[in-house]
């Protein structure tokens, strides 16, 4: 029987899997979340770069929240994630949950880059 970290692996790389198929050139909204923090990368796979990224962990975002680990900071992070990629350019990006749920900060983070300029 797998462990929870083997389930976690074969759902990361079934989203994956499906992205690749669906991406059409577009650019890869990754995210990760941690009990502490979340962060956020929009990667382009064809050339192998990072157009933008954000996290908790950077100051001017960790002065201004209470914790990492809550849908106010998730939000935080989608919307200044938006604002880089619109600021490099990238408007639409297919988004990769990794092996997370579509759930709570998760969501939160989807739905405030899309408030703030992403399409996906």
């Amino acid at each position: 029987m797998a462990n929870s970290n083997q389930k976690f692996t074969n759902r990361k790389a079934r989203v994956r899997r499906s992205l690749r198929a669906a991406s059409n050139g577009r650019p890869r909204l990754s995210i990760h979340r941690s009990s502490e923090n979340i962060y956020a990368q929009v990667i382009d796979d064809v050339k192998g770069v990072t157009l933008a990224s954000a996290s908790t962990l950077e100051k001017d975002v960790k002065g201004s929240l209470k914790t990492g680990a809550d849908k106010a900071a998730a939000a935080a992070i989608g919307k200044l994630v938006a604002e880089r990629a619109v600021k490099a350019g990238v408007t639409e990006v297919v988004f990769d949950r990794g092996g997370f749920l579509f759930h709570g900060r998760v969501k939160a983070l989807a739905d405030a880059a899309r408030d703030g300029g992403l399409k996906f």
